[in-house]
């Protein structure tokens, strides 16, 4: 039997529809949306939004673990915990490290998705490891080399298929040829952690690569003569571009400006979170590096670099609202849908869809996540 939550709201892709009625059957997939009273179960959120499950494409870690631990059961516990943050659907995030070492991630991860039981693994986002020293941030520089077709072959067979994002520096030596080779096995290439020229970025665009990462972030800055990454992923038409709402990395001037260049539908919002997450102050570790956590920021304890955030995915929702960037249903869409369709997996999650899984959020209208369901069943909340 069908179930149907009433809600003050349901958000769609492209609509709001108000004070209406989301089937839920039995299968655990969304059935069709009314606004007449249908005759059944009905879970009452009449004060509240019904939105889909967020999805974090860029994430490291959360509740004491880090995809490069290479333990499977600590992805499992992240991807528990992925759940009271509003997220339902992620692709685990790897630094730059030992070319050994992201070949044993890439193998766990293949083996092993579909073993979670909460947030689901959509596919692997491979940070690195072909940047650029000058910006580094928090990612290992003894380790950047230029991008390898080989060591990207054999990352996508190892992780059966799942590689489906990797991050490059585009001024590196060989770019449009790796870029060519990804997007023949369904890899979106993404921006990063570099100090290219505006010129060099574009070249990078034209041969495929379609997302920038954490944008002010490890990049080239603005300059009226050389507009570098910032600037190329303000203007260049077709890209997607991340930010990290946290009020640490971005002002939120700067990333109202990354909003009004981009629209709702090509922001992409990003919790960047290492193992800290949810884990409250302290010392932690990223990599190889000692992190501490003070102030609801992580910095690296040798420089003071910021090392990736503590940031939940429901808190940057949260956070562009009250910065009055987008509407709530915006807000969401660029924690959801645009993180789906920027690396091709809004056909799986991103959507409140007739004869999709049911994995979706309620929120009140800042955007507190009331509860998680997963595949029609309330998992947090």
């Amino acid at each position: 039997m069908s179930v149907y939550l009433y809600a003050k709201s349901i958000i769609l892709d492209e609509k709001e529809v108000q004070n209406a009625y989301l089937e839920v059957k039995d299968d655990g997939t969304f059935g069709a949306i009314s606004q007449e009273k249908p005759t059944g179960e009905i879970v009452d959120y009449s004060n509240y939004h019904l939105a889909p499950g967020l999805v974090d494409t860029h994430i490291h870690g959360y509740a004491s673990h880090d995809v490069m631990d290479n333990d499977f059961e600590g992805v499992k516990v992240m991807s528990e915990g992925l759940l009271s943050c509003g997220v339902t659907s992620w692709l685990p995030t790897t630094l730059t490290d030992s070319t050994e070492n992201l070949d044993a991630v890439c193998e766990t991860i293949g083996q092993h998705a579909g073993e979670e039981s909460g947030a689901k693994i959509r596919g692997i986002f491979l940070e690195g490891p072909f940047f650029t020293e000058k910006y580094k941030g928090a990612q290992n520089p003894k380790y950047m080399t230029d991008p390898s077709v080989e060591k990207l072959e054999k990352w996508h067979q190892l992780s059966n298929g799942l590689v489906n994002k990797i991050a490059i520096a585009p001024e590196r030596d060989g770019v449009k040829e790796f870029i060519e080779f990804a997007n023949s096995k369904q890899i979106h290439t993404a921006l990063a952690h570099s100090d290219a020229t505006y010129q060099e970025a574009k070249n990078a665009v034209e041969a495929g690569a379609n997302i920038f990462v954490h944008v002010y972030n490890g990049m080239s800055g603005l300059h009226h003569r050389e507009p570098g990454m910032v600037g190329a992923a303000l203007d260049l038409k077709n890209v997607f571009a991340e930010l990290i709402c946290d009020g640490h990395h971005v002002h939120p001037a700067a990333a109202d400006i990354v909003v009004k260049a981009r629209g709702a539908e090509e922001t992409v919002l990003i919790t960047d979170c290492m193992r800290a997450g949810g884990q409250g102050e302290g010392d932690s570790r990223l990599g190889e590096f000692e992190v501490i956590v003070k102030d609801g920021a992580a910095r690296l304890k040798h420089n003071g670099s910021l090392a990736g955030s503590i940031l939940e995915l429901i808190q940057a929702v949260q956070n562009v609202v009250k910065w009055g960037l987008v509407s709530l249903p915006d807000a969401v869409r660029m924690a959801s849908l645009a993180p789906a369709r920027s690396v091709n997996i809004d056909q799986v999650c991103g959507s409140i869809a007739e004869g999709r899984a049911a994995d979706f959020i309620v929120i009140d209208d800042e955007g507190h996540l009331q509860a998680t369901y997963l595949d029609g069943v309330k998992r947090f909340g």
